[in-house]
């Protein structure tokens, strides 16, 4: 069989929607409409004694409604990704949150009633609602934080003007940024990730000036990203700690997410105790790049001149072979992405920095954006984006409501789809300069997926803090500079341009205390990816029934199923033990 050949292009939203001019659109409001209407009739038949039937069948109405509201905001936020300048997609997003806020507010009843059904006709329910069983369980964990009906209503119109405003404003003006730098003799107008690509070349004083010229572009705004920043967390807090009795501002995400404070709370401190690990790795990088010691523009640096190209071409036919050695079906999966033409991996300006992978469903194949430049983390960013897709399409015989893992299991898939592509690039490539770097890539990755997202939680921990003390963005800045200080210890420079950092990433304001997923999820496959190699073939079961639950399984309990216990500190301490043997490997190298 002749190995087909991709090229970068836009991705194809066809399979929701032709354009925003398309008739179907229209339809789908209308329909959405109908589905409501019909569903709103259930509401006087709610009692205590509900027939198991009936519930299902109620189910069902929902579930339909949550299909077409995919779709229509699928196809705005995407056509938004792909082009943030474009007034059609702001225009058709703004539409879609006014709509989808009214959709809630006249379908909430049945959470109301379900969360207040007592615990005897919850549990008969729940012992015929099947795959909805987790789901129907995680709404009554919310019992103790639910308001009245009115109440609801009113937080879920506010939003749509509040927060999601507020998040989406900042997506416009960060992603209209340029930003310019003198590349060989030419100044040279560069996107974000155009930009960042400098930072991981071997001219440090091309680093240097990658990093300075994002916090000069960043900075210049920096009091109103801040004040944006502000607004969301007094908002966060108002409604969940004030109004809803959260115990915290991060006990929030962690119930989202199915997990106690206790478990993150472990996770973190060990992730603290454990920094040092990293402290030696810059220590020994600095050695091998020539520095005394590094400075924070040089801490992906590569250590060898060799500075290795990808092709398109080259890095599908890699990520697919990767995926294919584990399992065959991961290539098949990942191929279809492809084949249906729901990547897109230009680099344009207007276009959103960075790389997602988005699932509107299971009757859908996820779209995957990167923006492709051709280097060796653009190559693991691509296995990695599709390992998000795999672990959906795993997963796609469950309902709309059970299908995607909680945010923690959700990078389980991706960063093992990363390890599978390192694996083959070591074996394959021969130049032991590149070699090197891959092996100093996988420590430089580490820190970014572990460290340096767990220092984000802990400074957003202490930002939300310092806001409801009536914090100006100065004190923020300077409480980040501190925050970096602690995090590179003795083993790095941190010029002073880096307080505005934290005004550059884009998780803290749209979805708060996201980022100690990563250092969760990389830990995690650590554990799993130690565990195939010393167990080979018996160990796949065990991790694709991880991938193909979704989330139909409390995340505890089903990381227990493949001998996992997530609530010891032992378990953590072991994911940095398999850090702590990379670093004595290039040791010794």
């Amino acid at each position: 069989m002749v190995e087909k050949i991709y090229s970068q292009s836009p991705w194809s939203l066809k399979d929701l929607f032709e354009s925003f001019e398309d008739p179907k659109i229209e339809e789908s409001y209308k329909a959405l409409s109908k589905n409501v209407e019909q569903f709103e009739s259930y509401r006087e038949q709610l009692s205590n004694d509900l027939s198991s039937e009936k519930f299902l069948e109620i189910i069902g109405k929902l579930e339909e409604g949550q299909e077409l509201a995919y779709r229509l905001y699928g196809f705005s936020s995407l056509s938004f990704a792909a082009n943030t300048q474009d007034q059609k997609a702001q225009i058709g997003i703004a539409r879609v949150q006014q709509f989808l806020a009214e959709v809630e507010n006249r379908t909430l009843f049945f959470s109301l009633w379900w969360k207040a059904l007592d615990d005897q006709n919850a549990a008969r329910l729940l012992d015929v609602s099947g795959d909805y069983r987790y789901w129907l369980e995680q709404i009554r964990n919310f019992k103790p934080y639910t308001l009245s009906e009115p109440e609801e209503k009113i937080i879920n119109i506010k939003n749509v003007t509040g927060t999601s405003a507020m998040d989406m404003l900042y997506d416009s003006i960060t992603n209209r940024y340029v930003f310019k730098v003198e590349v060989d003799g030419e100044t040279k107008e560069l996107t974000r990730g155009e930009l960042m690509s400098l930072v991981r070349t071997s001219d440090p004083d091309l680093r240097a000036r990658a990093y300075q010229e994002l916090y000069r572009v960043y900075g210049e705004d920096a009091n109103i990203l801040g004040q944006i920043y502000q607004n969301i967390v007094r908002d966060w807090k108002n409604e969940n700690v004030g109004l809803r009795g959260f115990a915290s501002p991060i006990s929030v995400r962690n119930t989202i997410n199915d997990l106690p404070d206790e478990v993150i709370e472990t996770l973190l401190e060990v992730a603290r105790q454990n920094i040092g690990i990293f402290h030696r790795y810059f220590k020994l990088k600095a050695s091998k790049i020539g520095m005394e010691k590094l400075r924070r523009y040089d801490i992906y640096a590569p250590v060898s001149e060799s500075d290795k190209r990808y092709n398109y071409d080259e890095a599908t036919a890699m990520t697919f072979e990767a995926f294919e050695r584990f399992d065959p079906k991961f290539a098949q999966l990942a191929r279809r992405v492809f084949d249906e033409e729901h990547v897109d991996s230009e680099v344009r300006k207007g276009k959103m920095g960075g790389a997602f992978c988005s699932t509107l469903g299971p009757k859908l194949t996820p779209w995957v954006m990167l923006n492709y430049q051709g280097k060796a983390d653009d190559v693991s960013t691509m296995a990695h984006e599709l390992g998000h897709a795999i672990h959906s399409m795993m997963a796609e015989e469950h309902s709309i409501f059970t299908q995607h893992a909680c945010l923690p299991l959700a990078e389980t898939a991706s960063t093992f789809g990363e390890m599978t592509l390192t694996d083959l690039l070591l074996e394959r490539e021969t130049d032991e300069g590149v070699k090197q770097d891959i092996l100093f890539g996988q420590l430089d990755d580490a820190f970014a997926t572990i460290i340096r997202q767990i220092y984000f939680a802990l400074f957003e921990r202490e930002a939300h803090e310092m806001i409801a003390n009536n914090a100006s963005v100065d004190e923020l800045n300077e409480a980040y500079l501190a925050n970096l200080k602690e995090e590179f210890g003795d083993s790095v420079d941190v010029s002073d341009e880096f307080k505005y950092e934290w005004v550059s990433i884009p998780h803290i304001y749209g979805t708060p205390f996201y980022v100690y997923a990563y250092a969760f999820g990389q830990l995690l496959v650590f554990a799993l990816y130690k565990r195939y190699q010393e167990e080979g073939e018996s160990f796949k079961p065990k991790y694709l029934r991880i991938l193909s639950a979704g989330g139909s399984v409390a995340p505890i309990p089903l990381l227990a199923e493949a001998g996992m216990d997530v609530t010891k500190a032992e378990f953590w301490q072991g994911g940095f033990d398999v850090i702590e043997g990379m670093v004595e490997k290039l040791e010794s190298l």
